[in-house]
């Protein structure tokens, strides 16, 4: 099978090196694509005032809720085309390309419907404050408008990431995030839009990286081609996707539904203390994204080696992963704590919105890095075939625990800070619970593996 220059290797040379160069590019993108919501929250924090913009952060939650279903399908994508690839196996990579982009184009139209004719509902159940409920069904109603494209664009970075391209969608997300921050200046300050401006310049944006992205698979060669008259849902193929992506998915969704319960939470506290909260948020995200590019490596490197055969590096690559997720997350979580003030002065100049953002970034950033070792663990494990077991540790270990503490103990101690504390709590209750998980597989897989050898 013809492979791609600009693929990283995933099953030979330095596996630290490779897993860098794989997730630097990846990093970038992920950073233009939060820059999408973050040239949102600036601008309208700046010019239109602290209510517009907690009715642009506000809906980050409830976006993530209806959406992650999706997104993880296209980690389904992502480790089937991994596997396919690394196996050699043409056909395979062809119908998981045709399926995934379909799945792509379905799954943003029924997002699209839901979003727009559900919006204000939604907000009402999530306790929205009444001075911003109007301008967020706004924001969203147009947000999820652009959904499709949205969709199109995860599912088809995500071909490419599994052979190792994250190189070009990163220039795909760069063209797009300057038009994004043109258009949000140009429809905020010369059009007087206010938070339809800001969802308007974002859906226009990501059209933009989705039609480039969608052009590169056209134009490759080979088993990655993308032939948009043959776009189909193969059987076979779909069932794989599912296998892996319905699990993570799913696991996705009651994550973000507990993130629901918690923005109801703050919700509860006033417009001032939502505003606070959505700066820093956005900020948190930014090194939540950088440690995320560690975890996509860690699962398309395994699903490779899986794939190619090569069972000796799987050790290696986790070890990597968690080595350079734990870097990252520690120097850019103290970091963004340490500048955490001159960083959400650039989101509003109201010394109580920076306040109330201060909270969230001290009692969160610094522990971030206990969240990069708990994805890392659990797509090494999706990499391995074992998509639902990470699903069901996730979601006990971390959500369920998360709902139980604003039950019980947010109640008796009614505070910002009290309410924030669940998330360092739960990740690091999660991440123990994976890693006993992995060395149970790994003894699983030591032990078939040494009984093939015998026969």
């Amino acid at each position: 099978m013809a492979q791609t220059s600009t693929a990283a290797s995933a099953t030979r040379g330095s596996l630290l090196k490779n897993i860098i160069f794989f997730s630097v590019p990846l990093a970038l993108s992920s950073v233009l694509q939060l820059l999408f919501n973050a040239a949102d929250v600036v601008v309208v924090g700046r010019f239109v005032g602290s209510t517009a913009l907690a009715a642009v952060g506000s809906n980050s939650a409830l976006i993530n809720l209806l959406v992650n279903l999706f997104v993880g399908l296209s980690i389904g994508s992502n480790v089937v085309a991994a596997r396919c690839f690394g196996a050699k196996d043409d056909a395979g990579v062809r119908n998981t390309v045709h399926t995934s982009v379909a799945i792509g184009f379905i799954s943003g139209a029924f997002l699209a419907f839901v979003g727009f004719f559900a919006a204000r509902y939604l907000l009402e159940l999530m306790s929205c404050p009444v001075d911003v409920i109007d301008l967020s069904t706004i924001y969203l109603k147009i947000y999820f408008i652009g959904m499709p494209v949205n969709m199109v664009y995860n599912f088809s970075s995500a071909l490419l990431r599994a052979v190792g391209d994250t190189r070009r969608p990163l220039y795909c997300l760069a063209a797009s995030g300057v038009v994004n921050v043109i258009l949000n200046l140009v429809f905020v300050i010369g059009f007087q839009l206010s938070v339809a401006g800001v969802a308007l310049a974002t859906i226009i944006s990501q059209a933009l990286s989705a039609g480039l992205v969608l052009w590169l698979l056209c134009r490759e060669k080979g088993a990655l081609h993308l032939n948009m008259r043959a776009l189909s849902i193969h059987r076979g193929t779909l069932i794989q996707i599912l296998r892996i992506g319905l699990p993570a998915g799913l696991q996705s969704t009651v994550f973000s539904l507990s993130n629901v319960v918690i923005q109801s939470a703050i919700n509860s506290f006033g417009s001032i203390i939502v505003a606070g909260n959505s700066a820093a948020s956005n900020i948190e995200g930014f090194v939540y994204i950088s440690m995320n590019a560690f975890s996509q490596a860690a699962v398309t490197f395994t699903s490779q080696n899986v794939g190619a055969r090569q069972y000796h590096n799987i050790d290696r690559v986790l070890i990597n992963c968690l080595g350079c997720v734990g870097v990252t997350g520690l120097v850019m979580g103290v970091g963004a704590t340490i500048f955490g003030e001159p960083l959400l002065g650039i989101y509003s100049s109201d010394p109580a919105v920076i306040d109330a953002g201060m909270i969230r970034l001290i009692m969160i950033c610094s522990c971030y890095f206990l969240c990069g070792f708990m994805d890392v663990l659990a797509n090494c494990l999706r990499g391995l075939g074992y998509s639902v077991m990470p699903m069901v540790v996730s979601l006990v270990g971390s959500c369920a625990l998360r709902l139980i503490w604003i039950a019980t103990i947010f109640q008796l101690f009614h505070t910002t800070r009290m309410l924030y504390l669940s998330y360092p709590v739960s990740w690091g209750l999660t991440v123990l619970a994976h890693l006993i998980c992995f060395f149970v597989v790994r003894r699983k897989w030591q032990k078939e593996l040494r009984a093939k050898a015998a026969v």
